[in-house]
């Protein structure tokens, strides 16, 4: 028999066996300061285009005074205990009356954390003999979230209409033989390519098919839409969203997440969430932080003005200049090279060092070998001149890509890994 930890002696995995070259650099960077438009690494000033801050809340003063005073009042342990038996609060009640209300939804749930609320809530919606059809491209708790289903799931070709409804066919011809439903599951805006999903065609598609639909709008909450309620409010479909998830992580600069939808089906939730249910409530401090996050949202909408002025102007600039950003429909700005992960590395080094620009990089097995996509968060934060220097850097990188000079840079890492470029 095999010792369990053989198979990571020998294989680090695909990111993992670059942990030498890559720690602390490339992955695990840490960058320092107030959470800003520039903040500080490797003792450098650098513009970070990797900070999901996207209404510039996480050091607003407002929120920094009312986050403080929370946290004098009632310190970080309070309330101790799961809601269920003793940490519920009118305060919590009251966040997800204001939550509901903002998304358009009779009632909404307030969930720890993003990522173990997703996963939580798609294991409580559905049981053994229903069916889950998703997207290829769902965001990891989503993906997560599936692998507990005891039923039959589905994947579609990424927001592919055809694809979705061969398999809503598929997913109906077997909760007929089981007597189970259907689940639905994409996202408001996926996170790297930063394209809306088809919710308007999908929804479209409950007058022919028997399902009920559930939107991840992580990206959305609070960038889109007239009010910033998200995807559903900018495609104007939002009451055909069954369950609505939202995280804390992004438009609100905090931690959190909620789920929203009619008042029977939050009840059922509240009382079968087994990640809420047997884990400690989300502290108060957060929960006053949120509230306050929230009237910000909703009373400043020159937030997400600025918000979007800042997109537009480094979305244009980019087109502008022949970059390829793909499809995005959003304020996540992809930026698609082609070269190695080597090169990746050599290219990601010199935005840093020399042109002072932070974003993140992403290679295989994230997306196909042969390609580098760069992303970028554009804030409400960023100003004119930090895009102007990041256009003017991403002319150069481009330059140095194409004549040769990364892949010569990056000959002696590749060797050292024994990797061909």
């Amino acid at each position: 028999m095999k010792d369990l930890f053989d198979k990571i002696y020998k294989d680090k995995g695909p990111l993992g066996k670059w942990a030498e070259q890559a720690e602390g650099y490339f992955v695990f960077p840490k960058l320092e300061g107030p959470i800003s438009n520039r903040m500080k690494f490797k003792g450098k000033e650098v513009i970070t285009w990797s900070i999901n801050d996207y209404l510039g809340l996480a050091n607003h003063p407002e929120v920094r005074k009312v986050d403080g005073e929370a946290a004098v009042k009632w310190g970080s342990a309070y309330p101790m205990g799961a809601r269920m038996m003793s940490g519920h609060t009118d305060l919590h009640e009251q966040l997800q009356r204001e939550l509901a209300a903002f998304v358009n939804k009779e009632a909404a749930y307030l969930l720890n954390f993003g990522y173990q609320g997703m996963v939580s809530t798609i294991d409580a919606l559905v049981s053994k003999d229903d069916v889950i059809v998703y997207d290829v491209d769902a965001h990891a708790c989503i993906i997560d979230g599936v692998r507990l289903h005891l039923g039959q799931r589905f994947t579609y070709k990424h927001n592919d209409m055809e694809s979705i409804e061969k398999n809503l066919q598929r997913a109906t011809k077997v909760a007929e033989k089981t007597g189970g439903g259907i689940l639905l599951i994409s996202e408001g805006v996926f996170g790297m390519r930063g394209e809306q999903g088809k919710l308007k065609e999908i929804i479209a598609l409950k007058k022919k098919y028997n399902f009920r639909f559930f939107v991840d709008d992580a990206h959305g909450f609070g960038t889109l839409g007239k009010t910033g309620a998200g995807a559903g409010e900018e495609q104007g479909v939002q009451d055909g969203i069954d369950v609505y998830f939202a995280t804390f992580a992004k438009s609100m600069a905090s931690t959190g997440a909620f789920i929203a939808g009619d008042e029977e089906i939050m009840n059922y939730l509240k009382y079968n969430l087994r990640s809420q249910m047997f884990a400690k409530s989300l502290q108060m401090v957060l929960v006053e932080g949120a509230l306050k996050r929230l009237d910000m949202l909703r009373t400043m909408p020159e937030l997400k003005e600025k918000l979007w002025e800042n997109v537009n102007a480094l979305q244009g600039g980019l087109k502008k200049r022949g970059f390829d950003i793909g499809t995005t429909q959003s304020c996540v700005t992809p930026v698609y090279l082609k070269g190695s992960i080597p090169e990746a590395m050599a290219l990601v080094k010199d935005l840093r060092e020399n042109h002072g620009i932070f974003c993140s990089i992403v290679v295989y097995p994230v997306i196909p070998k042969g390609l580098i996509l760069l992303r970028m968060i554009p804030t409400a934060s960023h100003t004119m001149e930090d895009i102007e220097e990041t256009l003017e850097a991403f002319s150069s990188i481009r330059e140095r890509l194409e004549n040769g000079t990364y892949k010569r840079l990056s000959a002696a890492v590749a060797e050292a890994m024994g990797e061909k470029i």
